[in-house]
């Protein structure tokens, strides 16, 4: 029955409709940060290819005057009674559907506070495990969390005791078809995979930030975007080209926080590229991301629960990011990874299988019969792994690897300092000055002259032999630059060498020299 609401005068109608909103007068409506938000199905949606934009198929839209003019009309009668004279001249009252005024409509939505209302915690794609340990797996809005669950994939209920013979099939499922024929370069690499893929499920139960991303081969074809379509495909996935401006990647980040996708994915960067953001250190470090909404000159703050990843070849990372990094390497070892025969694949065309929803819901429904198997037994953790911000994450998804017998996680970190540029660059150059000089105090501007290439007859020889360290552009620096950038890696050790400053005999300026440890 369609509810009826009356309305008259514009304090009337304001009065009369704010109240009809905080009962329950649309469906499907909810708070989110002091905001009116109403889900509905997004219609046009195809099915995507693993490395193209997957979303969700609802959305929370934000509800502005002539959508609440739309619902009203939808679910509402929405009246007001009138006067008139009937044939006798005597006045009668009736009834006529109306539309409050923009200006009605405005003010209803201009409050921040809504009791009653349903609070909005955040739009998800596949089940997540509630923080007492119970899977939402029910479609629709969930109370205890908050969480609105708009399944990509038609799910059968997951039992919460997976029968021994269900965990046996989910891990030869995933483990001896699923991820059977990737070109993993070490048992860390699957490791780390699985790890991220069960990350999106198990974020509200951990309570952690995630680490950032990293999925790259030796080759292309190897396989990176039918990994990153794994979590990508069943959480819906946002793929963006990777800016490489800093202002630019902060633009994007902000833009896609206002999509209701579980995964973003920079795909397929520059062969090298050196991923070495600041903007990236501080979003996967944060739990809040913060900026000025674009378009408008208010700022947002919105939870980040994303996992966000990256693909390419050969990729580096520089400054912060290395120990924020998980890193998947795959390394097919062969010149044209593309020809590889099939034939005998577990699954194979995997990239064209993982786009089906049936098949979505295959490796899904394995997926949370070994997370629950964990649940049951306690979720144990693995106490002994250390990851700083990230230490939640690791011991909990540690655990999880563990208790289902997947080795490796996480004893790859090695290979991720091998590729942080910062590491590489600052290392050679602190060892090539303790060779050259041991541990003699320099200023700025006599350690730049000492990097002057050298005439030798005809020749020019540099005594740096390359390894002088330099700016973003690739040049020397000038006594300034390099001033400041020693003193920001003071007290920094690169190996087993470390940076120190001191004060000038003078004192009026600073000197450096360079400390060793061979222990």
């Amino acid at each position: 029955m369609t509810d009826r609401l009356q309305i008259g005068t514009g304090p009337e109608s304001i009065r009369a409709l704010k109240s009809a909103l905080v009962g329950g007068l649309l469906p499907d409506t909810y708070v989110s940060g002091g905001t009116l938000v109403h889900m509905e199905a997004v219609s046009g949606g195809v099915a995507a290819a693993a490395d193209e934009d997957s979303p969700l198929p609802v959305s929370a839209s934000t509800i502005n005057p002539a959508g609440l003019a739309g619902l009203l009309a939808e679910h509402a009668y929405v009246y007001r009674v009138k006067t008139r004279k009937d044939e006798q001249g005597n006045p009668t009252t009736y009834e006529e559907e109306a539309t409050p005024s923009r200006e009605v409509l405005s003010s209803v939505l201009a409050g921040k506070t809504w009791p009653g209302v349903p609070t909005l915690r955040g739009v998800i794609g596949a089940p997540v495990l509630r923080r007492d340990g119970t899977l939402l797996q029910q479609p629709g809005y969930d109370p205890a969390t908050g969480f609105y669950l708009a399944s990509k994939v038609a799910l059968p209920p997951v039992p919460d005791a997976p029968a021994v013979e269900q965990v046996t099939e989910a891990r030869r499922f995933l483990l001896g078809r699923f991820l059977r024929d990737f070109p993993w370069a070490s048992a860390a690499d699957r490791a780390n995979y699985i790890a991220l893929l069960a990350t999106p499920i198990l974020r509200h139960f951990t309570r952690s930030l995630t680490p950032f991303a990293l999925i790259d081969a030796t080759m292309p074809s190897s396989g990176k975007s039918i990994l990153t379509a794994g979590p990508g495909m069943l959480y819906g996935q946002r793929v963006m080209p990777w800016p490489y401006a800093e202002e630019e990647l902060r633009k994007s980040i902000t833009a896609v926080f206002a999509e209701q996708v579980g995964v973003v994915i920079w795909d397929n960067l520059a062969e090298g590229t050196v991923i070495d953001s600041p903007t990236l250190a501080l979003l996967v470090t944060a739990g809040t991301w913060s900026d000025r909404q674009l378009g408008a000159s208010r700022n947002i703050a919105t939870t980040n629960d994303r996992l966000w990843m990256a693909t390419g070849n050969n990729l580096q990372v520089g400054g912060d990011m290395a120990s924020r990094t998980v890193r998947v390497h795959l390394d097919p070892d062969m010149p044209r990874p593309e020809l590889r025969d099939q034939s005998g694949f577990g699954i194979p065309h995997l990239d064209q299988w993982i786009t089906s929803p049936a098949n979505q819901l295959t490796v899904l429904w394995h997926l949370l019969v070994m997370v629950l198997d964990w649940t049951r037994q306690g979720a144990p953790r693995a106490a002994g792994l250390s990851m700083r911000q990230f230490t939640p994450w690791a011991q909990h998804l540690g655990g999880f690897l563990a208790h289902h017998d997947i080795d490796g996680f996480l004893t790859n970190a090695a290979d991720v300092r091998a590729i942080d540029e910062d590491e590489q660059r600052w290392g050679a150059f602190l060892a090539c000055w303790h060779d050259r000089h041991h541990d003699k105090p320099f200023t700025a501007a006599d350690l730049r002259r000492d990097a002057e290439p050298m005439h030798l007859g005809s020749d020019e020889h540099d005594p740096w032999d390359g390894q002088f360290i330099t700016t973003p552009t690739g040049r020397l620096p000038n006594s300034l630059q390099l001033g400041r950038m020693l003193t920001g890696q003071a007290g920094r050790w690169r190996g087993n060498h470390v940076l120190r400053t001191g004060p000038h005999e003078r004192g009026n300026r600073g000197v450096y020299w360079v400390e060793r440890r061979d222990d």
